[in-house]
């Protein structure tokens, strides 16, 4: 596949074209303050002359654990200028997890905001690497101070030594088991993805994007580089609010926005405001994993089509549906690859497997990441012969589209039969007093595994309202014998990434025996 030709040598150089184009026009807003592509550029700059002092310089790697605000975008930015890593950082890591992430990653700066400073003093003394600690807050005498920095720091900045080629992220994945592994990330990787967006979704000098998820994911920091491009504004929550929502999307005029994950479902279950909700200027929205039952119900309530795309940290964007296939409302198709990649439904032996049949998704192609960081292993076992192997169980339809069915690591086996978890989560969620499920195995002796569902109910519901022996009824009646849950446990919530998928080995690692606290639909006993 021939290398696409880049508009732009860096981030960096991207920002400074478009304030030199947009100059007064609105890049960020953030809870009603605003900032013009001019003044990001210059508080970029900003940013980047204070890290510089402190001896931040090409490939010096910088922790990031800002909530969301205009900071982090300007962070990233600045560090993208210097030729710096980013190494975006949960803000809800305890001290375990921070440990971990510094070490591995060799950061030797963070940038952090006060509020999570606590956790970082109990693990300093364990990353020795760590040399300086910029606070986003109060002036803290013992640390510098972001803002004070700011205000020392010359508005001009040369970008020197900095290219497509040069990386600029070490962006964990949440993983499904032991630590998370880092994607390395180049400037080529991020602009690809907004030069292939513009492929299939055509923007206007009028529209206005939105970001709730957090920007230490991937998400946000993919759109802040598409507004550039574009010319556009960002609106960015501070978290993601399904109450707050849809007035964000009226008071700003929102025009498309990225969600993924259950974030749909926790606005669907909101009460219906139809004034809100239907009344907007939204052209489309993007979502990946939209459960097909869901979709028109999410184009019907909200007046808007809802258009299914699928990437990973690891491959940024694969494959899209086009916004104007009407008819693959509804049936689950994730779309065809991207211009600038290759797909295959592959067997366990690397063979592509008919059309119609179950395979693995594999991809090839751009944007790809360079691989794990600090580790070969991972990277050997992940891309094979230029192929990535991605884990999901996918097949692909006479149309060339393909359709997720589940993932390697997240199939149950009862008595021979292959279960799909989201299957059984779908089908659960579809109960109005079902707010949100999870499906993981459990050890059998007779069965090999049995099916165990996690159940957060809707506000005001309890285990008297919608008894164990109901859920197992409404499954009954939905799915095949053997993927009704045997065991269901209720939670008043459940682990979750940043992107809002439940970390389910998280729940299977919380017990080491999975029945205790669940109800037995076998037995009809509580265990």
């Amino acid at each position: 596949m021939k290398k696409l030709k880049l508009q732009w040598k860096s981030i960096g150089h991207l920002l400074e074209e478009a304030a030199d184009r947009h100059r007064d026009k609105t890049l960020l807003i953030y809870e009603g303050q605003t900032l013009t592509f001019n003044q990001v550029n210059r508080r970029v700059n900003r940013v980047a002359n204070a890290l510089r002092e402190l001896g931040v310089d090409k490939g010096g790697k910088v922790s990031v654990m800002l909530p969301n605000g205009f900071e982090f975008p300007i962070t990233w930015l600045a560090i993208a200028k210097l030729g710096a890593v980013m190494v975006p950082t949960n803000v809800n890591y305890k001290a375990h997890d921070l440990a971990y992430i510094l070490s591995d990653s060799n950061a030797g700066t963070i940038v952090i905001h006060e509020n999570y400073l606590p956790v970082l003093e109990k693990i300093k003394a364990k990353v020795p690497l760590l040399k300086h600690v910029v606070v986003l807050g109060k002036a803290v005498s013992r640390h510098h101070n972001y803002e004070k920095m700011l205000r020392e720091a010359s508005d001009q900045f040369l970008i020197e030594n900095v290219d497509e080629n040069s990386l600029l992220n070490i962006q964990y994945t949440s993983g499904t088991t032991g630590f998370p592994k880092g994607c390395m990330l180049t400037h080529r990787y991020w602009l690809l993805i907004g030069m292939t967006a513009f492929e299939y979704y055509e923007l206007f000098e009028d529209d206005v994007d939105l970001t709730a998820q957090p920007f230490y994911y991937m998400d946000p920091q993919w759109n802040t580089l598409l507004c550039i491009m574009k010319g556009i504004p960002l609106v960015i929550m501070h978290r993601f609010s399904p109450s707050k929502f849809w007035q964000t999307v009226r008071d700003y005029n929102v025009t498309w926005f990225y969600v993924l994950g259950t974030m749909p479902f926790y606005l669907l279950k909101q009460q219906e405001n139809i004034e809100l909700e239907k009344n907007h200027k939204l052209r489309f929205v993007l979502c990946s994993g939209i459960v097909p039952q869901f979709h028109e119900t999410f184009e019907t309530r909200w007046n808007v089509p809802w258009r299914e795309v699928y990437g990973m940290t690891e491959t940024g964007d694969d494959l899209v549906v086009p916004l104007e296939d009407n008819e693959s409302v509804g049936s689950g198709a994730m779309g065809k690859p991207v211009f600038t990649k290759e797909a295959k439904a592959v067997d366990e032996k690397g063979r592509e497997v008919p059309d119609g049949e179950i395979g693995e998704l594999i991809l090839r192609g751009e944007p790809m990441m360079l691989g794990y960081w600090k580790n070969p292993e991972a990277t050997a076992e992940t891309i094979v012969d230029g192929w990535l192997h991605t884990g999901d169980l996918v097949y692909k339809d006479e149309k060339g589209y393909y359709h997720w069915t589940g993932r390697l690591k997240d199939m149950i086996r009862r008595t021979g039969e292959n279960i799909s978890s989201v299957e059984v989560e779908g089908v659960l969620m579809e109960h109005e007093k079902i707010k949100l499920a999870a499906v993981v195995p459990v050890p059998d002796e007779l069965r090999g595994e049995e099916v165990k569902a996690y159940v957060v109910l809707q506000d005001g519901e309890s285990q008297d309202t919608l008894p164990p022996e109901n859920i197992i009824e409404f499954a009954k009646e939905k799915l095949a014998y053997f993927k009704v849950p045997r065991y269901i446990e209720y939670a008043h919530d459940l682990p979750r990434t940043p992107s809002e998928r439940v970390e389910k080995h998280k729940l299977i690692s919380t017990k080491t025996d999975l029945r205790v606290d669940s109800y037995d639909a076998a037995d009809k006993i509580w265990r």
